[in-house]
């Protein structure tokens, strides 16, 4: 009842939707950002490889703080497809930012094929591969 009732935004909790191929995650996240939306809270649903390939042109054309802000500014983030390719540098330092930005202050709802303990991989770099997942994973709802 916590995710259909959007309870978890107002907790400032995070939402994570793991499982193989087809079982109905985007589904699912889509509808609980619609419940969202129609309770008034503002909501912003990306892919990933899109959000990150978006924030990549966002860095060449100057825009990259605007939209940061803009990510900032929801109270409920969606990024789909968590993990489906490895994250390069620039994606692996865009997403800490947008994780260390909503901490604590509003919910992030991910999807991902990957069971948890498979993100350090999709992640890469070490130090922040434990740094994102703990901030994540810390207050969060978890469907496998």
């Amino acid at each position: 009842m916590r995710v259909a009732n959007c309870e978890f935004i107002k907790k400032k909790e995070n939402l994570i939707i793991t499982g193989s191929t087809g079982i109905g995650k985007s589904f699912l996240a889509s509808a609980v950002g619609h419940e969202a939306c129609s309770q008034g809270y503002k909501v912003l649903y990306q892919h990933s490889t899109k959000l990150f390939a978006k924030l990549k042109m966002a860095k060449a054309d100057g825009s990259y703080l605007k939209e940061l802000a803009k990510i900032e500014k929801q109270d409920l983030l969606i990024i789909d497809d968590f993990g489906i390719q490895p994250l390069d540098a620039q994606s692996r330092a865009s997403l800490m930012e947008i994780i260390e930005d909503r901490h604590a202050k509003a919910s992030t709802l991910l999807t991902s094929q990957l069971p948890v303990n498979k993100w350090h991989e999709a992640i890469g770099e070490q130090t922040i591969a434990d740094a994102i997942p703990d901030r994540i994973v810390h207050d969060a709802i978890a469907w496998n």
